[in-house]
């Protein structure tokens, strides 16, 4: 089939990553694939350097940009609208909000245009636009305009039960659209060992001992991933474990103000920070440390969850979202949001437990080691393609 793929920004991040896999599996089992973007621009680092000798093409539209404004949003739809007139795919499949909605009001556009070809519309949900975390009117516009383009949507691929249960509560689609496809992983470069001689080296770059207890966290240092709560965390646990460190593993617009923080409250020797790493990097971060923690109060599914598993290392999470669809008791720890208390009590019983860590590392490897392989999403993803023409419920047909 002819498929054109349509995200905002190429930045590093999870639903970036998850389409370059849909993109490049498709294309390897032989679809004609398209991968449409607006320019990377922010300070997450990017990831067009992974589109390169791929078997798919990737066309860039300047005016797809992550930050409303209704000028430049015309101009992006009417870009986007005039190259799905020129390729007439088959499907048109969206990622993230900006994209997600201007897409499908483009594809949707093409109905009057050749009939017979009508493109059968797919939008993934990575995330929710709408969140307690911002003003009502804002949610309200958002769960609209989600509302006005789910009218022009088949079905809806979600990387967790929790984003499909959200949009339905919100009067989004209906259920019988929405099918749960896990955010695949490159799980060979998390599955492969790593030697100790470059774990050692990676904690030398940062001054950590080889005896620490490292705790990483891997998000953009920005609002609303919790860093603050990890640090205020920090502040008590390093009282009670002298040879513990804390990794923060990402940049961001906040990155200053931890850092400041991070000095002020003398505890610029126990929490380090990296910077934005290649995601070539994460593999090793991760199996160069004992815990991951993920604090983010909003979430689809953070795939580093699934990558700390995948590692042998267990995960200290939020319990927000899709978290508990992969952290359990068998797996790791599941955090009441915004509870510093109980972060602090649950990371100090991996802290002191080197068993208990390695056996909750093993149950969380064979729990997503399935769950989350390119291979198993993209079967979904491209089942539900193939139903286009007869089961498609907006065709009709």
């Amino acid at each position: 089939m002819k498929v054109v793929h349509i995200i905002t920004r190429l930045i590093l991040g999870g639903a970036q990553e998850n389409t370059l896999i849909t993109c490049k599996l498709l294309a390897q089992r032989g679809h004609d694939v398209t991968l449409i973007t607006g320019p990377a621009l922010g300070p997450e680092g990017e990831l067009f350097n992974q589109t390169k000798n791929q078997n798919y093409k990737v066309i860039t539209v300047d005016r797809l940009t992550r930050p409303i404004c209704p000028v430049s949003d015309i101009l992006g739809y009417l870009q986007i609208k005039k190259l799905l007139r020129r390729l007439k795919p088959d499907i048109v499949h969206t990622h993230s909000t900006k994209a997600g909605i201007l897409g499908r009001f483009a594809g949707h556009s093409l109905k009057g245009k050749w009939q017979k070809n009508l493109p059968g519309i797919v939008h993934t949900i990575h995330g929710l636009a709408f969140h307690p975390y911002q003003s009502k009117w804002l949610n309200r516009f958002y769960i609209a305009v989600e509302k006005s383009a789910a009218k022009r949507t088949d079905f809806f691929v979600t990387v967790a039960d929790a984003m499909t249960a959200q949009a339905n509560a919100a009067g989004i689609g209906r259920p019988e659209q929405f099918v749960t496809a896990y955010s695949a992983i490159e799980e060979d470069d998390f599955l492969e060992p790593i030697s100790h001689e470059s774990k050692i080296q990676f904690r030398k770059k940062y001054e950590i001992g080889e005896d620490a207890i490292v705790l990483v966290t891997i998000a953009r240092l920005f609002m609303l991933k919790g860093h603050k709560y990890i640090i205020e965390s920090a502040g008590e646990l390093s009282k009670r474990f002298e040879k513990c460190v804390w990794l923060f593993v990402g940049d961001g617009n906040l990155a200053e103000h931890f850092k400041k923080q991070v000095h002020e409250l003398g505890l610029a020797e126990r929490i380090k920070f990296t910077g934005l790493l290649p995601p070539s990097q994460i593999p090793l971060a991760i199996q160069s440390s004992d815990i991951l923690v993920h604090c983010s109060l909003r979430e689809g599914l953070a795939r580093t969850l699934p990558q700390a598993m995948l590692c042998g290392k267990p995960a200290v999470s939020f319990d927000v979202d899709g978290a508990r669809e992969v952290v359990n008791e068998n797996t790791g720890r599941l955090v009441e949001p915004k509870n510093v208390e109980q972060l602090t009590k649950l990371c100090a019983e991996l802290i002191e437990d080197e068993d208990l860590r390695k056996k909750l590392g093993e149950n969380g490897r064979m729990s997503v080691k399935e769950k989350f392989a390119p291979d198993t999403m993209v079967d979904t993803i491209e089942e539900i393609y193939t139903l286009k023409g007869n089961k498609f419920p907006r065709l009709g047909l």
